[in-house]
């Protein structure tokens, strides 16, 4: 199997070091055994998961804001 990832860490005379998405992407692969789709399907999936976590805990932190705001407000309303 070619491995890209390989092939440029073995070659230090053009490159350093891989990237963090190489590395990520390396380690996808392999945990796919080889297969790229899998792993481009699994790194997707992940993703989606993160993106709908953060999103859950951004509305959470503005209702709380929105809560703090009502309990503060100074004209009477709030108790």
């Amino acid at each position: 199997m070619f491995d890209p990832l390989r092939l440029r860490m073995l070659d230090r005379a053009t490159e350093t070091e891989p990237t963090e998405a190489e590395r990520i992407a390396h380690a996808y692969r392999v945990a796919s055994g080889g297969n790229a789709w899998a792993a481009l399907v699994r790194a997707v999936e992940d993703a989606l998961t993160d993106l709908a976590e953060a999103e859950r805990r951004s509305l959470r932190r503005d209702r709380l804001i929105s809560y703090g705001y009502v309990r503060g407000r100074h004209d009477g309303g709030g108790r």
